[in-house]
This record gives C-alpha cells, structure tokens and sequence, in this order.
C-alpha cells in the first residue's frame, strides 16, 4: 500500500488527531474482551489461594476456587481461560505418569470449569515440566531430551485432556511431529472437534522466571532449554515452525514471548493469514507490574497499550495474567 496525500497545507495528518471522535472513527486497530485468553493455575488442596510472590496480583487455586474464578470470566465475557497445574517437587517422577492421569490437577479443573462457567472454552497445556523431576518438556535420557518417547506421552497426556473435556489443546513442548501425532490420535478417538493451539515460536527466553516459579519447576529444571526451543535471534526457522504445523493439523499458531517478538506475530499472520496468537508471558506482566507499582508507569494505561500492541502486530488474540483487569476496563466497569 503506498499512500497518496496532497502537500502541505492540503494534507494536515493531524487533522484526524483534533478529537475522541475523529481519532475513534479512524483507529486501524481495536482491543475487545473477545481478545482475551485467561491463564490461571490450579494447585492441590480445597478453598485455598496462594499469591506468586514474583508475579503481583497473580494466585494459585485450588480445583474448587478454579470454578469461581471461571464463573468471573464468564460474566466478564473473556471467551478462554487456560489452565497450568502447580507441581511440588515430591510429587514429580521420571516417568511423568501424572501428565496423563485422567484425575490429575489440569482434568479436574476442566471439568470443573465446564461445569461452572459452561460458555468458557478450556485451554490446556501439553507439555512434561509440571511433572518431569528434571522439570524439562521432555525426557531425560543421559543428558538429551529425547524427542520421539516424548512424543508418545505427549498424545496420552492430550487424549487425557481431551476426555476431560478440553476445548483447546496446547502443545508448548517444542518436540518434533508431536502436532501430527496428537492430531491422529484425536482423529482416531472420536475427538476430531478438539482444537490444536501450537506453540510454535516458542523461544529459549529468559522472561519464564515467574512461570516457573508459579508451577514449581524453578527448582526441578536442570539445565537449559536451547536443544528444543528456538534460538532467539532466529526468525525465518519461525516460519518454517509455522508451516510445519499447519501441514500437521494445528488450527491455530502461538508466538511466545510476546511483545519482544512482535516482529514474528507481524511475519506469521503476513505470511500464513493463520488464527495466530501470543502469550504475554510472567516476565512481561511482572516487569510491568512492579514498574507500576514503583509508581514509574500508569499500570493500567501501559497494560492497555501493552495489549494493543499484539492486535497492531497482527494477533487474534492474547494469553494475558491482565485479562481480567483488561477486561472490567473494556467493559466500562
């Protein structure tokens, strides 16, 4: 597009700037609580909330306090939450049977979702760190994270999901061909309506600290991700990520982080037109919220712009810690 102005004084561009009005009827982008995806982590016990000390605002839930909080976002009209179970160490094991337990912490939070907010879509994440003692993605077989066994329990763990009643899958693990794999055993397991969220740029990024402190895996992981996430200098390999798993059935594409990678959101919606979206991860929020609550920034003002930025750069929706608080502002309440 190349566009076409008459010189000064024909053309003032600050014309379109001089009112509410003006500047609403020509705004290219727009943010809405349809925008929002609500993560939220679930923990063991009953009627309990637990704050994650390095991500303000942010708690722990257990299943039954899951259910209120689902029913908030409902009446706050966010269309997704999803969900990240919290894993202490004692309970972690080599083997990561857990992931697949039909009656672990992430299967009854959906169900228990379904039952209290039915209008909310379920969001899963499929991935072995919650429950892998070495608090990897995968397994660890004389120091390698082994991707093909990997692989394997990854479609028990999504198939788990999926009974439980997940809406939205999401493979975060960076494992080759898992999009495949999941896709067939949905497709042979009467699952074929389940939706497939790829992480797909998912980069070897130091804004996760706060995550895994709110999972329990700070102290479990052992070593770095570089062998299985992307390098963060890389952006081509994003597209080809990309293309990899459309061809394998994913319905949707995750850049995270979000706002450091901007350019990738802008790159894949360009090239592919595909549902794509970004995580806007616990370094993104906490950095933000602690400058707010140092008083150096307007919290609410730059979580809002923070948020219009992925819509600018292409996004059809965002993974947020702000989705309520975004959403009470853009409903006016």
């Amino acid at each position: 597009m190349k566009p076409t102005i008459a010189p000064f004084p024909a053309t003032r561009l600050r014309r379109m700037r001089q009112s509410p009005a003006l500047r609403a009827l020509s705004r290219q982008n727009t943010l809405t609580v349809d925008d929002l995806i609500w993560p939220i982590f679930v923990m063991d016990g009953q009627n309990e909330e637990t704050p994650v000390a390095s991500m303000p605002g942010v708690v722990r839930r257990t299943v039954d306090r899951i259910a209120v909080a689902a029913k908030e976002a409902q009446a706050l009209g966010i269309p997704a939450i999803c969900i990240f179970p919290y894993t202490s160490m004692n309970a972690r094991t080599e083997d990561c049977a857990m992931a697949w337990d039909p009656n672990n912490l992430t299967n009854q939070a959906i169900r228990a979702i379904k039952d209290a907010a039915p209008d909310i879509a379920v969001m899963t994440d499929i991935a072995l760190d919650p429950y892998n003692i070495n608090g990897h993605d995968g397994f660890v077989e004389n120091g390698e994270i082994v991707n093909d066994r990997t692989v394997e329990a990854l479609v028990k763990m999504a198939l788990a999901q999926a009974d439980a009643g997940a809406d939205i899958l999401g493979p975060s693990d960076m494992m080759d061909g898992r999009i495949g794999a999941i896709r067939k055993a949905l497709e042979a397991n009467g699952h074929q309506n389940v939706t497939i969220l790829s992480y797909t740029a998912k980069y070897a990024s130091s804004f996760y600290g706060p995550f895994r402190d709110a999972v329990g895996a700070s102290s479990a992981l052992t070593g770095d991700k570089n062998t299985y996430q992307m390098d963060p200098g890389n952006s081509d390999e994003a597209l080809r990520l990309v293309e990899r798993d459309l061809s394998e059935g994913a319905d949707m594409i995750m850049v995270k982080p979000g706002m450091p990678y901007l350019d990738i959101c802008r790159r894949i919606k360009d090239t592919f037109g595909v549902p794509t979206y970004a995580y806007q991860v616990s370094g993104e929020y906490a950095m933000l919220q602690a400058a707010a609550q140092n008083g150096w920034l307007d919290g609410e003002k730059v979580m809002m712009e923070s948020l219009l930025a992925f819509k600018r750069a292409g996004c059809d929706g965002i993974l947020t810690y702000f989705a309520p608080a975004a959403a009470k502002i853009l409903n006016g309440s």
